[in-house]
């Protein structure tokens, strides 16, 4: 499978009134999410924790999946993985194309080959998903010796490259300490670095930064996108942080309730925000090229409950645009301008917003 993408040829320039020349070229699929559903049974209900979702990352490519907590991000990453803990979570449909092979479809052994090996996590929190008692070195070593048929000696010098390749100083040294010597900051390069391990193709990062201070936040994803480029490694990057998308993702999902509302290239969605819960999101992030002012403009309410969603726009309880025909009717994800989605009924109203 391949999709297209476009930009400014060789020769281009910014809006001087020089020849640009545009191009277009074949950029093969990897990942492909089609209607993508994953429920959990609980005491108060079927939680619909996504439904419904489509997506797609293009090999070398990084793409964000945007939203407020609770809204489906980590479990769509969870279930591209099927990781999704049963028997109170299922995923009940959808497909799941990675080089147009469905993963849903593959048996358990054959996923644990893709897992690591083909496709590569960062999880969101490095503390709780590094083993405690296991040292730095096993920690790395394992996967090498199991998805890349490494001897000991082998998998421990990669190791060692793999800590100097994310920045960690006297690597050969560390490999024999343990998650709790580390701190934070230290401790999410080497999930960085057991992510990459087995030359991935993919890398789902849930949350990459979010324990971290602001500072070690920027060196993270810094470094997150120089390997990303110099390796050709495409990136799912799972966050709240818009900042974050401005400056590392190339196209930007926006989920809410379960469900994607809005798709468009980064630049396009931040220059022409087409749904009220992106605009909300735009608005809610402090700003340095707007005059201070004293306050930040929140969305109001509160996200809906999963189990009990409405027969409309789940968002309409929130939103300042909200018409009748939004209360009874759920609005679809539909093309707006060439790589632009929106799902709002009101569409042509938030764009003429100002």
């Amino acid at each position: 499978m391949v999709g297209w993408r476009s930009g400014w040829g060789p020769g281009s320039s910014s809006a001087s009134g020089n020849w640009r020349a545009c191009y277009a070229f074949l950029v093969p699929t990897l990942l492909e999410v089609k209607n993508l559903r994953t429920t959990f049974q609980t005491a108060a209900g079927v939680v619909r924790a996504v439904d419904g979702v489509s997506w797609d990352i293009e090999e070398g490519e990084t793409v964000a999946l945007v939203g407020e907590s609770g809204c489906g991000k980590s479990v769509s990453a969870l279930s591209v993985m099927r990781l999704v803990a049963e028997p109170a979570g299922r995923i009940e449909g959808g497909e799941i194309l990675y080089r147009g092979r469905d993963l849903l479809r593959i048996s358990e052994e054959e996923m644990r080959h893709v897992r690591g090996r083909e496709i590569g996590m960062i999880f969101q929190e490095p503390m709780t998903s590094l083993n405690p008692v296991l040292t730095i070195g096993r920690q790395l070593t394992e996967g090498l010796q199991i998805h890349m048929n490494m001897k000991p000696v082998e998998a421990k010098a990669r190791a060692a490259e793999l800590l100097g390749m994310v920045g960690i100083s006297d690597p050969e040294r560390r490999l024999a300490q343990y998650p709790h010597h580390f701190s934070g900051g230290m401790r999410q390069r080497m999930m960085i670095a057991m992510a990459l391990a087995c030359n991935p193709s993919l890398i789902l990062a849930d949350e990459p930064t979010t324990a971290l201070d602001v500072t070690i936040q920027a060196q993270i994803l810094e470094l997150m996108r120089e390997l990303s480029r110099r390796l050709g490694v495409a990136m799912l990057i799972i966050t709240h942080n818009l900042g974050v998308v401005a400056r590392y993702a190339d196209r930007v999902n926006v989920m809410y309730a379960g469900r994607i509302i809005e798709r468009a290239s980064a630049a396009e969605l931040y220059a022409n925000p087409r749904h009220p819960y992106t605009l909300g999101l735009l608005r809610s992030v402090p700003r340095l090229d707007e005059p201070r002012r004293a306050r930040l403009d929140p969305i109001e309410g509160q996200p809906p409950d999963l189990t009990r969603l409405p027969p409309g726009c789940a968002f309409a309880p929130r939103c300042a645009w909200c018409a009748k025909r939004c209360t009874d009717e759920p609005p679809p994800l539909e093309s707006l301008v060439a790589g632009h989605l929106s799902a709002c009924w009101e569409d042509e109203r938030v764009a003429a917003r100002g």
